[in-house]
């Protein structure tokens, strides 16, 4: 079943005859998190992650072990890749020849030497597409944070280009819509009637709430709600009703300050206790299958499950879905049209599924603090003018 409608699913043109739907874009950036790419880049990237934290190499190195069981290698980088080059084709398919370029906050490539190499390619307005589906403080203030930050080191140089972002993307059908296949499809391969766990990356407490003051829902209701969508359509396609919950991963930080819970491993163990005996677990929160998963789900959570003696499989991620793929650059398509005025009824215009409106593009002032009632200082890209918090 297809949570798209027929108008949405087919590759749009503008509603006003452009001859450029991306205008008044010229060039795209695909901004993710990073990782490193060898054991020697493992510290490093994990001091860049956590500066200004003071925390010591020692305590890095016992951090940096998922990374070492993996080669020190991230996954992260080859399937930012992998999702550029399906972009590109999409793009392309759609007569959009416009450049789509890879960046990272926290490795290479690093966001403002992609983007000093954008504008000397003539770039100088890019539209900015994050790896994160929700809105929180990690998932996109962040990003703008920094890239807010590239802005005035880029005009200092010379290069003064303008960059606006795509909205949190949870709730648009290409996402939800590949999250189902992937259920329906390990629920199928594991047989039985297993329960749904769906996992997202866990926050503090204090930004959970602060994720939810300036947008209709916070962190938690996001996933809540995709949550919903997603075992009721895969349920629908099964023809029975799935019992699911939501679990959380790879929390950090000192174990006093209280975060999202339940963990998916305390989960697992309290499922098998009240007498639970398989599990299909989906990571939402995640778009590819990077480090979260596959440590803190194929090998841990898998672990626990294989010890507890539970049935488990994990549904894939919807990075390589051809309707997620599609959805993005529909987010990116709909963007450029506000940006050129195009009214609201526009066909594919803000498209969602589920009860909660499109995030807004520009964000209000304060939205997605790093805490509740503190703001760092930073201002942030796409938010209302004098965009900082007074702390209290």
């Amino acid at each position: 079943m297809s949570l798209m409608t027929p108008a949405a699913a087919e590759h749009r043109t503008d509603v006003g005859g452009n001859a450029d739907p991306l205008a008044p874009y010229d060039a795209v950036l695909f901004m993710s998190f990073g990782g490193p790419e060898a054991p020697e880049d493992v510290v490093p990237f994990l001091r860049r992650v956590t500066a200004g934290r003071g925390i010591p190499d020692e305590r890095l190195e016992e951090v940096g072990e998922h990374y070492y069981l993996f080669g020190g290698k991230s996954p992260i980088n080859d399937l930012n890749l992998a999702m550029l080059a399906d972009l590109t084709a999409e793009l392309r398919a759609r007569g959009i020849d416009a450049p789509i370029h890879w960046g990272n906050r926290n490795w290479d490539p690093d966001g403002i030497d992609v983007l000093r190499r954008m504008y000397d390619d003539g770039a100088r307005r890019v539209l900015m597409i994050v790896t994160s589906a929700y809105g929180s403080y990690s998932g996109c203030r962040q990003y703008r944070q920094d890239v807010g930050r590239y802005v005035p080191e880029l005009v200092a140089e010379g290069r003064p280009v303008v960059i606006d972002k795509v909205r949190p993307y949870f709730n648009d059908p290409g996402f939800v819509e590949a999250n189902v296949d992937a259920v329906v499809d390990s629920m199928r391969e594991l047989g039985g009637e297993p329960h749904l766990m769906f996992v997202t990356h866990s926050i503090p407490d204090a930004m959970e709430l602060a994720s939810g003051r300036m947008t209709p829902a916070s962190y938690a209701e996001q996933h809540e709600e995709v949550a919903r969508l997603v075992a009721a359509a895969a349920g629908s396609r099964l023809g029975r009703e799935l019992t699911y919950s939501l679990t959380y991963c790879s929390r950090s930080g000192s174990p006093h300050t209280p975060w999202l819970e339940p963990d998916v491993n305390d989960a697992l163990e309290q499922f098998a206790a009240d007498g639970g005996t398989s599990v299909v677990v989906s990571p939402i929160g995640f778009i590819s299958d990077h480090m979260e998963v596959a440590y803190d789900l194929d090998t841990e959570a898998k672990e626990t499950a294989e010890n507890l003696g539970l049935g488990f499989a994990r549904a894939a991620t919807a990075g390589p879905h051809p309707a997620f793929i599609s959805g993005l650059v529909d987010l990116l398509l709909d963007r450029a049209a506000e940006a050129r005025g195009v009214p609201e009824n526009g066909e594919g215009r803000r498209r969602v599924v589920g009860s909660y409106p499109a995030w807004a593009s520009e964000c209000a002032v304060g939205c997605c603090a790093v805490r509740d009632g503190f703001d760092d200082g930073k201002l942030a890209l796409c938010a209302a003018p004098g965009d900082v918090v007074t702390p209290r």
